[in-house]
């Protein structure tokens, strides 16, 4: 039952990511007031491919 809760987490982890990734231009003019809006993507992006890279190692490895 443990191993279906960590995978059930980990692909909605892995999604996240992949959704900050794909929207971080987006997202970066929605919610925040940069005066340059290539930097807060790139931090988005930055992040989104952690959550992303966090998520597929907790599917893989089921820790």
């Amino acid at each position: 039952m443990l191993e279906i809760i960590l995978k059930l987490i980990g692909v909605i982890l892995v999604a996240y990511g992949v959704m900050f990734v794909y929207d971080a231009r987006s997202i970066t003019k929605k919610f925040f007031g940069f005066g340059d809006q290539n930097e807060g993507s790139l931090g988005l992006k930055l992040l989104g491919f952690l959550i992303a890279l966090i998520g597929g190692l907790l599917v893989y490895f089921n820790i």
